[in-house]
């Protein structure tokens, strides 16, 4: 296994992402179309959050009772992205190494990391997640 490859090799570049002041429902919205787990918040070009599908899960009532789709709305309504995202996320540089991507994702629990521009932690560039490590890792050993 190459212990030195950068993470930029295995992360997603075309990311999907919410602005700060876009609706919870469209973030809602955006998970559900493009089966995403999480997504990256900015306030312009600035990362400044994540939010993730878990995030919302928690909000809702809809997958625990049928016919609860109003209400679910209605409480996408009362909040804000600011409210329920987690702010300056822990991010990895594009090149950090996958080994060390690794040892984030298995010690402190995250599933996804931004990932930020060399030179600039707040452009984001990419997302890698822990499939993306897992997929990488069976490949290696194939």
């Amino acid at each position: 296994m190459k212990k030195n490859t950068p993470v930029s090799a295995i992360m997603t570049k075309n990311v999907f992402s919410v602005q700060l002041d876009d609706q919870l429902a469209d973030v809602h919205e955006l998970v559900r179309k493009h089966h995403i787990r999480h997504v990256p918040v900015l306030h312009g070009k600035q990362l400044v959050g994540i939010i993730s599908k878990t995030d919302l899960n928690r909000l809702t009532f809809s997958s625990l009772f049928a016919g609860e789709g109003d209400t679910d709305e209605a409480v996408f309504e009362m909040l804000t992205i600011s409210q329920v995202m987690s702010h300056k996320p822990r991010v990895v540089k594009e090149t950090d190494s996958i080994k060390q991507v690794a040892e984030i994702l298995s010690t402190e629990e995250f599933h996804a990391l931004p990932v930020v521009d060399k030179k600039d932690e707040s452009k984001l560039v990419g997302i890698v997640t822990t499939t993306d490590v897992i997929k990488y890792m069976l490949e290696e050993l194939m």
